[in-house]
């Protein structure tokens, strides 16, 4: 896992918060499908993933266009569908449009 490397602002961050039900059912391969997908998708910049209790995955994209074409893709609506139906318990997803980032490495 690493850092997305995102272009220089602004761009767009669409922030997926979730609580899981119990058990995988199938969750794990199909996150790795939809970031399979999700690069692949025009406009697609990166994305960054974390999951304890709380999920949060956030994926970078180059404008509004792009972030609504993937939330249409037929792979992505069975991927919501499921989700509904059988991964979670709850979730929120956040549009923001990044207008500064900055960073730090250590050499």
């Amino acid at each position: 896992m690493s850092i997305a490397k995102t272009p220089p602002v602004p761009y767009y961050a669409v922030i997926f918060t979730s609580l899981r039900t119990p058990g995988d059912d199938g969750y794990g391969d199909m996150a790795d499908a939809m970031v399979a997908a999700a690069s692949r998708q025009p406009g697609f910049l990166g994305v960054e993933s974390a999951r304890e209790e709380l999920g949060i995955t956030v994926s970078y994209w180059d404008s509004l266009e792009a972030i609504a074409a993937w939330k249409q893709d037929t792979k992505h609506l069975v991927a919501q569908r499921l989700g509904r139906e059988k991964w979670y318990a709850s979730y929120k997803t956040r549009i923001c449009r990044v207008e500064r980032d900055y960073d730090f490495e250590k050499l």
